[in-house]
């Protein structure tokens, strides 16, 4: 065909053949990330039966209902649990250290024909036959965030961020919280460390942060910022953008996985977001929100429908997941909630190694599991929507690339990472939770005497590697 003189940018149509496929087209029934439920799956539960839509989706309606106790949830499933099951829950809620909450929306994504794998029981309600011993090493402050906080509430342990926790009270209240030492109110195994919402305590906070220099990013976390009012989180994101020297604000929360009529129903709470979000871009500096789904199954039209109304407001929002034994601990499933919070408009940034947490041994799985997982899934979506498989590492070393070990030993379960621009000097332990590991590393875990001689091994491991490469 001529090129025509008329249109001197317009390109020449040029008949030809179609490019012959590389890869076979895909079944657009296969892409079941694009799947999400919108019908009225809350109506199998007995209590929310009757529950209309528009009920369903006001968050006041959601946490007036929330369970708190076995009673409550025995009141709301009624027949769909056998007495056993139960028994067993309420064993499980008198042997867990983190308080219980649990909304009407969770409870209502549970399969309770299988409730004893279903990936979101297995997160949120605990069951007393199958908890595992704490690892020895554990402990409940397992971060040592406290350590590295000048002033109640707020940790500074890398040069240019800090972590501030405005309160200690969530939506729901996951059982494996690094905070389980804080969020919540006392359980008969923990007295909780108080961090309730205090302003001399966030004044004294605020005064540290403008007083360093070098702090250039905060993390708004808890407990979990939805549980802020409207007037805290504007009052929070305006004294901290009022700081000269803060760049880059992230307002941390699981709401959105296990609230997100919050989203669609609060309007003040997300015009106070949203009033942040834009007076810092004015500013020149970055606002955005965290959100930690865990499942694919925690994504619905609902949750599509509440992150649209952040996305349409120009709110960016990243996501940081926990690597769960028997939740999200496969490829197919990984995978999945990658691919589904890509098609929300959620980035997925994180998924953490799970933190060494008192009363949840049952959810911990391997570092080595965390690494081939990542392995499996690099590059089956865009480099963007791909985590990062991180450990923070036990005792206040921070985020480390999981894949970063200076030594890690299969066998016995010690890892050991090291943090040159965080704690330069010191070395950092992980242990893998002992009912994963070989017979001879679980043998010599059952022996006390062999516990100090297995990280004695690892340390000596360690330095030697560093060693040679130096």
């Amino acid at each position: 065909m001529d090129h025509d003189p008329s249109h001197p940018h317009k390109l020449p149509v040029v008949a030809t053949e179609a490019p012959q496929a590389l890869k076979p087209p895909v079944d657009p029934a296969t892409l079941v990330h694009r799947q999400l439920r919108r019908d009225r799956f809350w109506a199998h539960i007995p209590a929310y039966a009757q529950v209309d839509e528009a009920t369903f989706a006001d968050h006041k309606w959601q946490s007036k209902h929330t369970i708190t106790n076995p009673d409550k949830l025995l009141a709301a499933v009624q027949s769909l649990v056998t007495s056993e099951f139960y028994a067993d829950v309420a064993a499980g809620f008198a042997e867990a250290p983190m308080s219980i909450r649990v909304s009407p929306y969770l409870l209502s994504l549970i399969d309770w024909t299988n409730p004893y794998e279903d990936p979101l029981r297995i997160q949120f309600i605990p069951v007393r036959s199958r908890l595992l011993p704490d690892h020895p090493k554990l402990g409940l402050d397992s971060l040592g965030e406290r350590a590295d906080a000048p002033t109640p509430g707020l940790t500074h342990r890398y040069v240019d961020k800090a972590l501030f926790l405005a309160l200690d009270t969530c939506p729901v209240y996951c059982r494996f919280c690094t905070r389980s030492y804080a969020v919540g109110v006392d359980t008969p195994h923990v007295e909780k460390y108080t961090l309730r919402v205090n302003e001399d305590r966030w004044h004294r906070a605020f005064a540290y942060i403008a007083s360093r220099p070098e702090i250039e990013d905060i993390v708004i976390s808890g407990g979990d910022a939805y549980n802020l009012r409207p007037q805290q989180l504007r009052e929070i994101g305006e004294a901290l953008l009022s700081i000269d020297h803060i760049r880059r604000m992230r307002f941390a929360t699981k709401g959105p996985a296990v609230m997100p009529q919050k989203l669609l129903t609060d309007h003040e709470w997300v015009d106070a977001l949203t009033s942040v979000v834009e007076k810092g871009r004015k500013l020149g500096k970055d606002v955005m929100l965290h959100t930690h789904f865990n499942h694919p199954r925690e994504i619905t039209g609902i949750t599509q429908d509440a992150i649209q109304v952040l996305f349409s407001r120009g709110i960016f929002v990243r996501n940081q997941s926990v690597l769960i034994r028997g939740v999200n601990d496969s490829t197919e499933v990984m995978g999945l909630l990658l691919r589904r919070l890509g098609y929300i408009n959620v980035h997925p940034y994180y998924v953490y190694i799970h933190d060494m947490v008192q009363g949840v041994e049952d959810m911990r799985t391997t570092v080595q599991a965390g690494l081939e997982i990542e392995k499996q899934l690099r590059g089956s979506t865009a480099g963007f929507n791909t985590p990062m498989f991180v450990m923070d590492a036990p005792g206040g070393g921070g985020k480390r690339d999981a894949h970063s070990f200076d030594h890690y030993d299969r066998v016995t379960g010690v890892s050991v990472y090291s943090a040159p621009s965080v704690k330069p000097g010191q070395l950092f332990y992980y242990f893998d939770p002992i009912d994963r590991l070989p017979k001879e590393g679980q043998e010599r875990w059952a022996i006390p005497a062999e516990h100090d001689r297995m990280i004695a091994e690892a340390k000596a491991a360690a330095l030697a590697g560093k060693k040679s490469r130096s």
